[in-house]
C-alpha cells in the first residue's frame, strides 16, 4: 500500500512522506492539543497537580515544531528504506492478524525502548539533552514534543530502527506512531481523564497521573505505553496507584452527579 503512496528509492519520494507524515503530526499537535485545553478548562477537579501551571507554552509549542521535523524523519525514513528494499526483511503482508500481532509486539517493543532510553536520559552524562523536556514541571499538553534534538533520537529513534530489522507492516509503524503522539498529548495535558482499574496494580497500564508524576519528581515512571519495567526496576512512585484510584472516585462522582441532572 506504501509503495502506491510513494515512490521507493527515490529522494522526491521520501520527501512526499516526510512532509505529508509532519504535516499530520502536526495537525494532531494542535487539534488535539486545543481540544485537551478545552475539555481542561471545564474540568478543574480534574488538575493533577495543584501547584502553578507552567507558562512555557510559546516555547514548547515552539521547540515541538522543531523536534517533530527529526521524529517524522525518522519514523518516514524507516518506512521508505523497507519500501526501497534497504532492511534486512522485507515487511509481511497486511492482514488483520499480522497487523494485530506486530501492534502488539511493536508496543511491548517500543515500552522497553523507551524505558531504558529514558532512564538513560536521566543519567548525568545524558540529561543536559533532557532537561528542556523537564524545565515543564507542571507539564500541559503542549509540552508533549518539546525536546532536544538528542533527546528526541534517542526516545524516538526506535521508529527508525524497527523496520531495519524485523518485517513489520508499514501500516503498524504508522498507527503506532500516531497512537504514541496522541497518548504522548494525553500524559502531557496535566488533568486526569481515564483513570481505572487497568491503570493501576495489578494491571499494565497507564493514565496521565503516571507521567505527571515523573515531571513532578523526575526519578520515577520512565515507561511509556505499560508499567511493567517500572514495577519491575523498582522506579515506579509509591502512590501512583493510590492517586488513581482518587481520579477513579472523581470520575464516579461526576457520573454520579450527571445521572442525578438527567433525572
Amino acid at each position: 500500500m506504501i509503495d502506491l503512496l510513494i515512490e521507493p528509492g527515490t529522494w522526491r519520494g521520501f520527501l512526499t512522506l516526510w512532509g505529508a507524515l509532519y504535516l499530520v503530526l502536526l495537525s494532531i499537535y494542535f487539534g488535539l492539543g486545543s481540544i485537551l485545553v478545552l475539555i481542561s478548562k471545564l474540568h478543574p477537579e480534574r488538575q493533577i497537580q495543584t501547584v502553578k501551571r507552567s507558562s512555557r507554552d510559546l516555547k514548547d509549542i515552539l521547540q515541538s515544531l522543531v523536534a517533530l521535523i527529526s521524529i517524522s524523519f525518522y519514523v518516514s525514513f524507516g518506512i521508505f528504506a523497507q519500501a526501497s528494499g534497504w532492511t534486512l526483511l522485507a515487511a509481511v503482508d497486511t492482514t488483520v492478524l499480522s497487523f494485530i500481532a506486530f501492534l502488539v509486539l511493536s508496543f511491548l517493543l517500543y515500552d522497553t525502548w523507551f524505558y531504558w532510553g529514558h532512564r538513560a536520559l536521566h543519567t548525568p552524562l545524558l540529561y543536559r539533552f533532557h532537561e528542556l523536556h523537564h524545565r515543564s514541571i507542571t507539564p500541559t499538553t503542549w509540552s508533549n514534543n518539546n525536546d532536544s534534538f538528542v533527546g528526541a533520537t534517542i526516545e524516538q529513534g526506535y521508529f527508525l530502527v524497527l523496520p531495519f530489522v524485523l518485517p513489520v507492516p508499514p501500516e503498524v509503524i504508522i498507527v503506532h506512531k500516531l497512537y504514541d503522539q496522541v497518548t504522548g498529548m494525553i500524559s502531557h495535558c496535566g488533568f486526569e481523564y481515564f483513570a481505572g482499574k487497568g491503570a493501576r496494580a495489578p494491571w499494565p497500564g497507564l493514565c496521565t497521573v503516571f507521567h505527571d508524576q515523573h515531571h513532578s519528581n523526575f526519578r520515577c515512571n520512565y515507561g511509556n505505553t505499560f508499567s511493567l519495567w517500572d514495577r519491575l526496576c523498582g522506579t515506579m512512585h509509591p502512590k501512583y496507584d493510590d492517586r488513581v484510584l482518587y481520579f477513579e472516585n472523581v470520575s464516579t462522582k461526576d457520573k454520579g452527579a450527571e445521572s442525578v441532572v438527567s433525572k
